[in-house]
């Protein structure tokens, strides 16, 4: 035998032996999923899943593609460009029945919507119906179509007067102690403590029925028909990269957060993870029972009843189409979460 035959002999076995093996690249299902904002402590566990491997030990090469301002990536799963998009909340997902846009939610990561309405601590503001009191409100024109309609159904005395456009900064709600503004709880308010030098009031509205899980994975209706074993392992081992980041060494996951988003730093890593346990975004509702990610329909429609309620969503849809509760729900590494 020549040294070349030899040696040509040698890789061929040293390649397929590193092909044979669990995890190879070539064995991977390879799928991709698309946030719908820049790269956050809130998108975490799928950063954990990728970084420890747990993807890959479900069979699976993801890769992450960040949303921000300029990106369309619910677009991109309708191009079947990615595989897997993170739905906001479920008034996306009643508007998509509406349009006849044929996508299923598997999983919500949060139980809670992260939505809250901010108040300063010396406007005399103690409870959510007082914030109808004051003259002015932040708020930004998705905000005041869907929880604004809900917020004056609920509670009395909130007027459309009030609202004055936000436009993504706290220098207005800052020079006027008597206004509030939106924000999630897990970002705002940050940047509110170190500008402003005061801890905000805080008014998470899933706390006052505004009862929407959010984070929630979604997939085009026949990808998921066609692919039920993909979609199961990928909505596994993102819960249980949920519950590594939540409550294990997140280390290297942050870096790659931050290597996706330079603009992101510890300070706003650490004070969002603190608050998505201290507010219960994850760990709360139907999760209590089913596990981080479980998808409950009846919170489903305990929603899409108020939304009717208050004219956001048509009354005549059929807003099961749009969830596939069979998923989640499997208490799936729960036992990560220790005691």
């Amino acid at each position: 035998m020549t040294k070349m035959r030899l040696t040509t002999l040698v890789l061929a076995v040293g390649v397929a032996i590193a092909g044979a093996g669990p995890g190879a690249a070539q064995d991977l299902d390879a799928v991709s999923f698309g946030t719908n904002w820049l790269a956050q402590a809130e998108h975490g566990g799928f950063y954990q899943a990728v970084a420890d491997g747990t993807y890959k030990d479900h069979g699976l090469d993801v890769t992450i593609v960040q949303g921000g301002p300029s990106a369309a990536n619910q677009a991109l799963l309708m191009a079947d460009r990615i595989q897997f998009y993170m739905q906001g909340n479920l008034i996306g997902s009643f508007s998509a029945v509406e349009q006849d846009i044929p996508v299923v939610d598997v999983a919500a990561i949060f139980q809670k919507d992260p939505q809250v309405i901010i108040a300063h601590p010396d406007s005399g503001v103690d409870t959510f119906g007082d914030l109808a009191k004051l003259p002015t409100i932040f708020m930004g024109k998705d905000l005041f179509t869907t929880g604004f309609p809900w917020m004056k159904a609920e509670f009395p005395g909130f007027k459309d007067e009030q609202i004055k456009p936000y436009t993504f900064s706290p220098a207005p709600f800052l020079a006027d102690k008597m206004s509030a503004q939106q924000g999630y709880i897990t970002s705002e308010p940050y940047a509110i403590e170190t500008v402003g030098g005061f801890v905000p009031k805080l008014f998470l509205m899933a706390d006052y029925g505004f009862d929407t899980p959010s984070t929630m994975i979604e997939v085009k209706a026949d990808y998921l028909e066609a692919n039920r074993d993909v979609v199961q392992r990928f909505v596994d081992a993102s819960i249980i990269g949920w519950y590594n980041y939540l409550y294990g060494d997140n280390t290297a996951a942050n870096d790659l957060i931050k290597q996706d988003n330079p603009e992101i730093t510890d300070g706003q890593i650490a004070f969002s993870l603190a608050k998505m346990k201290d507010a219960g975004l994850i760990d709360s509702g139907a999760a209590e029972t089913g596990g981080i990610g479980c998808l409950s329909m009846d919170q489903v429609k305990s929603f899409y009843d108020k939304m009717v309620a208050v004219g956001v969503v048509k009354p005549d849809i059929d807003y099961t189409k749009v969830v596939d509760d069979s998923f989640a729900c499997n208490n799936v590494g729960a036992e990560l979460k220790g005691e």
